[in-house]
């Protein structure tokens, strides 16, 4: 069964916007954005990820932890950042339509954590906010039916991608098919999903507006239980998204780097032969001595293959 939600006039128009500013982001060379701005952005949304579900490590201890450096604080905390920078590294192996790896990601997200780490729930839980029971969860007899019709959705049907990304996070959330972790795994999984159609999702920091719109979130979430439907979390979602890419447009005089170029061009090609042409038409900024010696570089390097000689010159990545 379809999930039930109303396509708006506010969607309509969030979708639009969304995708003219991913096409503004493809133009400006930002599907893939610099090395240390991925970085920096990698950081904020783990950092903001578990500070929803309270962490308490900063951005400055999480750095250090990336960089392999002693940090003192809570040692559930460090587990956490840990652990969430295992998945988020390894964000290229997942299969966002594969409920395996979805199970796989949650094993390595909450290793440590939880006894029950990649496998559902085997009790039934509710969600209490304050003094009230605000959800109750489906039983856990019905959690892999369900989830396996929500991967049947995300697979064959033919929304667009956008929506199917806002809607599993609901439906996910709703479910609630893990005892601990639904929230970060609703948040990553979404991330994933969008990352496999528009690589610039993949260090996007939507986590960290999120964040300070958290209040919003859990709103959202709230009226769309309410509701029966996820059309006023979708609502929720897009702005996000499109808050996102503002966001990103916003810094586009950002200069690449050779690596940066390198890296990039590897995303438009994939493992296609290329030639010098090709590569500079793509980054047309730059002059033609420029494209030759990042290539020359990359081959240098071991990132490129390169054969023929002059005029019949291509070049392939590894």
């Amino acid at each position: 069964m379809k999930p039930p939600y109303k396509i708006t006039g506010r969607i309509l128009k969030l979708i639009a916007s969304i995708s003219e500013k991913i096409g503004e982001v493809n133009s400006a060379h930002l599907n893939k954005p610099p090395t240390e701005l991925r970085k920096k952005n990698r950081i904020k949304t783990i950092h903001s990820s578990l500070e929803i579900e309270g962490n308490t490590l900063t951005i400055e201890q999480i750095t250090a932890i990336i960089e392999n450096k002693r940090v003192i604080g809570p040692k559930k905390d460090i587990l956490e950042v840990k652990n969430a920078i295992a998945v988020y590294d390894k964000l290229d192996s997942l299969n966002p339509y594969n409920f395996d790896s979805f199970c796989e990601a949650h094993g390595m997200l909450m290793n440590g954590l939880v006894e029950s780490a990649g496998r559902l729930r085997s009790k039934s839980v509710g969600i209490v906010k304050g003094a009230e029971l605000a959800h109750v969860a489906p039983p856990c007899e019905m959690l892999k039916p369900l989830m396996n019709d929500l991967f049947d959705y995300l697979k064959n049907d033919e929304d667009l991608i956008l929506i199917k990304s806002c809607v599993f996070h609901y439906e996910m959330e709703f479910i609630h098919p893990f005892i601990d972790g639904n929230g970060r795994m609703g948040r990553l999984w979404q991330t994933l999903i969008l990352k496999d159609a528009y690589p610039v999702f993949e260090f996007l920091p939507i986590e960290s507006l999120i964040k300070e719109r958290q209040e919003q979130y859990y709103e959202s979430l709230g009226k769309s239980d309410n509701t029966g439907e996820s059309t006023v979390f979708i609502e929720y979602m897009l702005e996000i998204i499109l808050e996102s890419l503002q966001e990103l447009l916003s810094i586009q005089n950002v200069s690449l780097t050779n690596v940066d170029r390198i890296i990039l061009f590897k995303s438009i090609v994939k493992n296609d032969f290329f030639t010098r042409k090709a590569y500079l038409n793509n980054f047309r900024e730059i002059s033609s001595a420029t494209a030759s010696r990042d290539l020359k570089f990359a081959v240098e390097n071991g990132l490129i293959e390169k054969m023929g000689d002059k005029n019949t010159t291509r070049y392939r990545y590894k």
